[in-house]
């Protein structure tokens, strides 16, 4: 152990010294900062846009052409906000903007159609950053950047771990980056990417989850996105409690640039750049490696169990003269993790193995075709498919090896949709589209925990189902003050013809030049993971088996949001949301003295009959007051009270697991500028402090665990346990270099760093025949070093 803490520290100096050592420079840097500015509605492109940077003396500024494309050359490092304004549209601003002179900064910037139609007269906008990029989203909706993504103490580059300091969102304390939202399961969260539906983009996920240790997607990628906890616009469907809506960025159509990192989760290249001089088509290609699995090969880290996996992510833009856009992207990730584990009392003793993988892999075709200046189409084609697999061997008592459990979970999705979008005019604007889902699977699970040569089935199927979805969005911008969107969302099941009209609602009121009321209303609804409608049952009294969830209908729930939001200041927002979900329709246990509800779980299948007569409710209040990244500074204060019951058969209302009552952050980050200005070095400090409600958990009943040969809960006060409130603090040290033509960026992040350890959950450890206890994550740091050129 002396020896790996003595190459680890060796590592980590060799970094340091690398980065410290970079020649010097005395030029001061510059950089290009340029784009297309589109309608937001129709997207068609805006000539004659100004734009400017804000603040330059003397200033800097030009004019988007005829195809609504803008250049500004020699824009000097650092960040800058930037001001677009149009005859006849709002004014917008895009702050912050962090200019590196590795990177060209290439923007796409949409511009809202002033309802005042005065000659000469351009209209201020008083949205801000948070606003969503959805502008059909009228509540719990939130925008996020890439360099949000990166600067957050304690996300590792991760959009899904950086969102836990949203209000009303919290995370997994024991590490995973699952997304509880509002007190509901994880697994009613949906993943799209731009604008498609996507499979769990994480590395190491079970079946059934929506979470894992690691984003397959990571910021290299990434675009703005938008992040939705409630009310969604009709346009989403198949989920009830959350949204993640990312979106790929284009690569630079203009020149060919380069970057790399090399850190302790993983070192990655990322390659972008024209297809020819005089096509505005671009590639952006991504490629990732476990650097746990290169330090293991080279022996420099070994213990019993090596994380593995790699991802590649792409995005080839392919615009034409008359036949519309295309696009081709997708990601794929594999991972695998083989676990040893020796007897205490001898090391040299193997007592049991542990074999998972889990895989994943999305491609699409998308097409975007402007039929005139006010409409346009979007069309796409996807295939889809996940994989898991997990091999878990034990040894009787005379050494022998057997079998105690082994599954094999098999996913394809082929996808197909279209929608139009049509701006009626500046007050109207409607969005229409179709969706059909051709699932395949194939499964398999059996289990045989105390090696009796006998295994029981738990799942043995495959097949095909289709899920039928249609939506329709109509924005009615009332007036400048007043935007009311409303819609349907339909969803058919086809294994099964369950299905789901979902009407939706939402209005903001902008009262004063400051201040706003929204509300929001909508009914949604999810299928189960495949696998819960073909899992064998075993009736306990005859022994038969039988497979009745195949007729298991949708859950549903109903939000109702009623927000508030004021703008202290340019760069302070405070908003207030409160919010009340009916949970009805929750697959329960069919038994009148079960306690069991689906919605408790965080992904995965049962071995339970299971029919749709549960109910529940969320409802809570969540405040946030942020101070958006200005003067080299920003804070995001978010706090929640809220509470989650579910009733099953036995007719008792009773706390949700995720039931944590209560979840607040603080986060605060601010750089300096280091050594001379001609240098270009920037310092920066990040942290996020979280104080978080535990979560309910059931204790194991031990007798009928060592009975079973696995983890059996004491089910008689169900989730009737509150675990351990959760302190976590992350801290983030960066430092950035701009030197010509490239960017060095070198950050320190420590999650947990104060080693607490708070009570999370028993198990039973079926070598020991004991219960054991999981704690919170421990300090887990990491190094990463990224250049840019």
């Amino acid at each position: 152990m002396k020896k790996l803490k003595n190459k680890i520290t060796a590592t980590l100096l060799l970094l340091i010294i690398t980065v410290g050592s970079f020649a010097t420079s005395t030029n001061m840097q510059t950089q290009t900062i340029r784009g297309q500015i589109i309608d937001q509605d129709s997207k068609a492109p805006l000539v004659g846009a100004n734009i400017i940077l804000v603040n330059s003396d003397p200033i800097q500024g030009t004019s988007s052409d005829v195809d609504g494309y803008f250049r500004i050359d020699h824009v000097h490092v650092g960040r800058v906000d930037l001001k677009v304004t149009c005859l006849g549209y709002e004014e917008k601003v895009i702050p912050n903007i962090l200019v590196g002179s590795g990177k060209e900064i290439v923007l796409e910037i949409e511009l809202a159609e002033s309802l005042i139609q005065l000659e000469d007269v351009v209209i201020i906008a008083n949205g801000h950053k948070s606003e969503p990029l959805n502008e059909m989203a009228m509540v719990s909706a939130k925008a996020f950047s890439v360099e949000e993504t990166k600067r957050y103490a304690g996300s590792f580059n991760d959009p899904a771990r950086m969102v836990s300091g949203y209000a009303g969102v919290t995370g997994d304390a024991m590490g995973n980056n699952d997304i509880v939202v509002r007190g509901n399961s994880p697994k009613g969260i949906l993943w799209k990417l731009d604008g498609m539906d996507i499979p769990n983009p994480n590395h190491f996920a079970d079946e059934g989850s929506t979470g894992g240790p690691i984003n397959a997607l990571n910021s290299a990628m990434l675009n703005n996105s938008d992040f939705f906890s409630g009310a969604f616009a009709p346009e989403y469907g198949n989920a009830y409690s959350g949204v993640f809506d990312m979106k790929l960025r284009n690569g630079n159509n203009e020149k060919r640039e380069y970057s790399a990192s090399l850190g302790v989760i993983g070192m990655e290249a990322t390659l972008e750049g024209p297809f020819s001089k005089n096509y505005k088509g671009s590639y952006l290609i991504n490629y990732r490696y476990s650097s746990l699995d290169l330090l293991d090969q080279a022996g420099i880290v070994d213990y019993y169990g090596v994380p593995k996996y790699q991802d590649i992510a792409f995005k080839f833009h392919l615009p034409t003269k008359k036949a519309g856009t295309f696009q081709i992207l997708g990601f794929g990730g594999i991972s695998s993790i083989f676990q040893e584990d020796f007897a205490e009392e001898n090391e040299d003793s193997l007592t049991r193995t542990s074999d998972f993988g889990a895989d994943v892999g999305f491609g699409a075709i998308k097409h975007i075709y402007p039929v005139n200046d006010k409409t346009f189409i979007t069309t796409y084609v996807s295939a889809s498919g996940t994989r898991n697999d997990n091999e878990y061997k034990k040894r009787y008592d005379n050494g022998d090896w057997y079998l105690a459990y082994y599954d094999e979970f098999l996913n394809t999705n082929l996808r197909a949709s279209t929608n139009i979008n049509t701006k009626i005019n500046a007050k109207h604007r409607i969005k229409a589209g179709v969706i059909y889902s051709d699932l395949g699977y194939d499964m398999f699970a059996r289990e045989d925990a105390l090696g009796s040569g006998s295994f029981f089935t738990e799942l043995d199927t495959d097949g095909r189902a289709g899920l039928i979805q249609a939506y329709a969005n109509w924005k009615y911008r009332i007036s400048e003050d007043l935007t009311l969107v409303s819609g349907l969302h339909y969803m058919q099941f086809l294994l099964n013809n369950s299905s789901s009209i979902e009407p939706r609602i939402g209005l903001d009121w902008r009262f004063t030049p400051k201040q706003s009321l929204s509300f929001g209303f909508g009914i949604h609804s999810k299928v189960e993971s495949i696998s819960t409608y073909f899992a064998s049952v075993e009736d306990e009294t005859t022994g038969e088996i039988t497979i009745p969830n195949e007729n298991l209908g949708l859950s549903k729930s109903m939000h109702y949001v009623v927000g508030y939001s004021n703008r202290i200041s340019k760069n302070v927002n405070l908003k207030a949301e409160v919010y009340y979900q009916y949970l009805y329709n929750l697959a329960v246990e069919n038994d009148p003295n079960s306690m069991f509800a689906l919605n408790n779980i965080r992904g995965g299948y049962t071995n339970r009959y299971l029919v749709n007569e549960g109910t529940g409710y969320n409802y809570g209040l969540e405040l946030t007051l942020e101070r958006f990244f200005s003067n080299n500074y920003y804070f995001l204060v978010t706090g929640s009270l809220y509470d989650s019951k579910i009733k099953a058969l036995d007719g008792e209302l009773r706390n949700s697991r995720f039931n944590g009552n209560y979840a607040t952050n603080v986060l605060f980050g601010k750089e300096w500028k280091v050594g001379k200005a001609s240098k270009n070095r920037t310092l920066g400090f990040n942290t996020k402090v979280s104080y978080i409600g535990g979560h309910r958990y059931n204790p194991v009943d031990l007798d009928e665990s060592t009975a079973k040969g696995y983890t059996a809960y004491d089910e008689t006060d169900y989730y009737g346990k509150k675990a351990d409130d959760i302190f976590i603090m992350n801290l983030a040290v960066t430092y950035r270099r701009n030197r010509e033509k490239t960017t060095h960026e070198f950050k320190l992040d420590f999650q947990n760093a104060t080693n607490n350890k708070a009570f999370v959950m028993e198990y039973y450890d079926d070598f020991s025949q004991e219960v054991e206890k999981g704690y919170q994550l421990p300090i887990f740091p990491t190094v990463i070093y990224t250049i840019q050129f």
